[in-house]
């Protein structure tokens, strides 16, 4: 376990506030803020922020002491929170912290751009689109980070029952073949939204 003063993350004053109010809730115990990064996909991102117990710590954690309170991160959450920032949110409906975290951009935020990405392209439109076209379908790349590639389905393959079945059997088979580099291939298509399904979804 190793000890810095320098959090790799910042609380908003409202954070802070409730991190310290939940701790003099908790007084006759010496607590730490354990925060974590439970899921780092894009699509998806999910943290987990919990009061530990000093017995609660792992050998290879990371603490930090400059918020006014124990933050303890394990350190790959130290690295892909770099730079983020922590707010308390409070709504009618739900309260809860809120991390701004810009190492985890919303897919398709930035331009495609890249080696990789152009092959992707071009193998979409040269072995892809011509196949799905037949049943009125078009796929279209978002993003690629990290090797993997975020493709969104319109037309006819927009809400169809059989998308899944297209993507891994179809696309990912003729991606991987022509960009051997791609480790995985993800539908960010919204299919609750097909109008004109090829296949309609069983109900």
């Amino acid at each position: 376990m190793s000890n810095t003063t320098k959090a790799p993350v910042e609380f908003t004053d409202l954070a802070k506030e409730t991190v310290l109010g939940f701790l003099e809730g908790n007084s006759d115990t010496r607590l730490a803020l354990r925060i974590h990064v439970a899921s780092p996909s894009p699509l998806d991102p999910r943290y987990d922020i919990t009061l530990i117990e000093q017995h609660e710590k792992c050998e290879e954690d990371v603490v930090f002491d400059d918020s006014g309170f124990e933050v303890v991160m394990d350190p790959e959450s130290v690295k892909i929170l770099d730079g983020a920032r922590i707010d308390w949110v409070e709504t009618l409906m739900e309260s809860g912290f809120k991390v701004e975290n810009p190492n985890l951009e919303p897919i398709g935020s930035k331009p495609l751009e890249g080696p990789l990405a152009d092959r992707v392209q071009q193998a979409i439109e040269q072995y892809v689109n011509p196949g799905v076209a037949q049943h009125g379908g078009r796929v279209t790349l978002v993003d690629v980070r990290d090797n993997i590639v975020y493709l969104q389905m319109g037309g006819g393959c927009q809400g169809c029952g059989m998308a899944s079945v297209t993507l891994s059997q179809g696309i990912e088979r003729i991606l991987k073949e022509q960009v051997p580099e791609i480790t995985g291939i993800e539908d960010v298509t919204n299919h609750s939204e097909g109008d004109s399904p090829y296949f309609t979804a069983e109900k």
